[in-house]
C-alpha cells in the first residue's frame, strides 16, 4: 500500500502495465496453437517458445537486479539471486532439440519459482502479485502445451 492510496493497496493493475503484460503472453499462447495448425513447424515452434521464455526470465531477473542495485547499499544476495533467472534460462536453452519437452518444462518451473519469489517480496506494488499470477499462469500454460505437444 502506498501513502494516500484509498484502495487500501488493492487497486487495479495500471492499464498500460496490464495491457503490455497481456500482450507479452501472445507468443506463449500463439506458438502452441501454430504447432497444432502446422505440425511441420513443431521443432521451430519449440525453439521459438523456449527462446521467448528465456528472454522473459532474463527480463524478470533484470527487473530484480535493477531494484537491488538502486539501493544505497545493494544486498549482495539480492544482486546474485537476480542473476539466477538468466543463468537458468541460458542453461535450459542450451539443451539439444530432442530435449525440448524438458527444456520447456524447466523454463515453466523457473517462471513458477520466480513467481514464488515475487509473492514473498516486500516493497512491490500491491497489484503486482495479481499481475504476476495472471502472466505466469498464461506463460506456464503455453509452455506446458508446447512441452506436451
Amino acid at each position: 500500500m502506498t501513502p494516500g492510496d484509498p484502495s487500501g493497496g488493492t487497486g487495479p493493475i495500471p492499464r498500460p502495465v496490464l495491457a503490455w503484460g497481456l500482450a507479452g503472453l501472445i507468443p506463449f499462447l500463439a506458438l502452441p496453437f501454430l504447432a497444432l495448425a502446422v505440425p511441420d513447424l513443431s521443432g521451430w515452434n519449440d525453439r521459438a517458445l523456449g527462446l521467448y521464455a528465456a528472454v522473459i526470465l532474463s527480463f524478470l531477473g533484470g527487473a530484480r537486479w535493477g531494484r537491488a542495485v538502486a539501493e544505497a547499499a545493494p544486498d549482495p544476495r539480492a544482486v546474485a539471486f537476480s542473476m539466477a533467472p538468466s543463468v537458468a534460462a541460458w542453461g535450459l536453452v542450451l539443451l539439444p532439440p530432442e530435449r525440448s519437452g524438458l527444456q520447456l518444462a524447466g523454463l515453466a518451473a523457473a517462471l513458477v519459482l520466480h513467481l514464488a519469489w515475487d509473492l514473498r517480496s516486500p516493497g512491490l506494488p500491491a497489484w503486482y502479485p495479481r499481475l504476476r499470477l495472471i502472466l505466469t499462469a498464461g506463460a506456464v500454460a503455453g509452455l506446458a502445451a508446447g512441452a506436451l505437444g
